[in-house]
This record gives structure tokens, sequence and C-alpha cells, in this order.
């Protein structure tokens, strides 16, 4: 059996394809015009939501360059609750589901990352499950926070961590609360002299509609 890690880069079993470019805001697909292909980004970051059956939008994850999105093209479903939106100036490849499925049968180790990579995202997804059900939901979003530090940020010329600006109406999405929720517990973290690493806005304040 191949080496585990040599399967994980689903990357290297799949060959170039055209590319799109989007606006900040712009959304790539939604359930009106639901995806039909998988995608990675070139550059740029992408958010994911899904909506409810009462229209609520609930934060998947944000995705970044090299990261793949869109996998549930693979289920072959014609309406999706997923939207897909570019944060910033997006470049973005993307294979059709019929292209993946035959690049999967001339190379089957592609077929294996991919399985790989979406276990992962599962066990993701589990624990967030977990978190939701056990935590509190302060405990839901400092742990939120500690896992976006890790993806998306970067450290800047004077050692401090930076990452991508989240409002509070996202971060309430992505744990299951309001905004109001949010931004009392991130009041009460800088009281609490944690360090100042997560630049959040409050959507009241902003007038921003993510």
């Amino acid at each position: 059996m191949a080496n585990p890690q040599e399967l994980g880069d689903v990357l290297a079993y799949l060959p170039c394809s055209r590319v799109m470019e989007y606006e900040k805001r712009q959304v790539i697909y939604e359930p009106t015009n639901p995806s039909t292909g998988l995608h990675v980004i070139i550059g740029g970051k992408v958010l994911v939501q899904r909506t409810t059956a009462d229209g609520a939008k609930l934060m998947v994850n944000i995705h970044q360059t090299d990261e793949l999105f869109g996998e549930i093209v693979f289920i072959g479903l014609t309406e999706s609750p997923e939207i897909a939106t570019a944060l910033e100036p997006t470049r973005v490849m993307t294979w059709t589901g019929d292209e993946i499925e035959r690049y999967i049968l001339e190379r089957p180790r592609l077929a294996l990352a991919l399985l790989q990579m979406l276990t992962k995202r599962c066990m993701e997804y589990a624990e967030r499950i977990e978190s939701c059900a056990a935590e509190k939901i302060e405990q839901r979003l400092a742990r939120m926070l500690l896992y976006l530090s890790e993806r998306l940020g970067h450290m800047s010329e004077d050692g401090k961590l930076k990452m991508l600006p989240l409002t509070h109406k996202l971060l309430a999405q992505y744990v299951g609360t309001s905004r109001e929720i949010v931004t009392s517990n991130m009041v009460q973290f800088s009281a609490a002299g944690l360090p100042d690493i997560f630049a959040t806005r409050n959507c009241a304040r902003s007038g921003c509609d993510q």
C-alpha cells in the first residue's frame, strides 16, 4: 500500500484546468446556482456557508490557497444549501465531477488522496459537533479562534500573529450562537488580558453583511 503522506496531496494527481477570477464578496456558487465541480484556490480566500431550513446561515469553513472546496459535487445533488463567497480577490481552478471521475479511473491514487482529505474533514466536523454538545459558548469560541489562527494566521514583522479580520456575526455562525453573545465574550477575552491577535469586527458597528 502507498505511503499515506504520498496520498495526501490531491493536487499532485490532478492536471491543470480552467481558472476563474472572483472579486471580493463575489458569490462563486449558491443554492440557486449550485457547484458543479471541485475547486482549488490558486490565490485568495473563500468562505463556505450553509443555509438552514429557516434561511439562517452557518459558517462551514474558510479555505485558502491550495485548499479544495466544493466536494459536495461528489454526491450529485441538483440543489445544495452551500454558499461559497470570495473573501478577497480570488483565483479558483475547477474540475467538473465527470472530469474527476475520469481522472480517478486513470489515477487510482487520486481516489485514495480524496478519501483521505474527506475523512480528515469529517473528523474535524465531528469534533465541532462534540464541542457544540459538550462545551459552553465561550469555550467553543476560544477553540474556534485558535483553530482559525493556526490555519489563517501569519506572523507580522513585529512578531505578532495576524489573521484575516472576521466579523462577530461570522464567528457566531461558526459556533452556533448570536452576534451579541460573541461580542460579549470577545469583550471578556480582552478584559482578561488575552493576546489581541484576532482582528474581529462587530457587525452592528461596521455595517458589514457577512
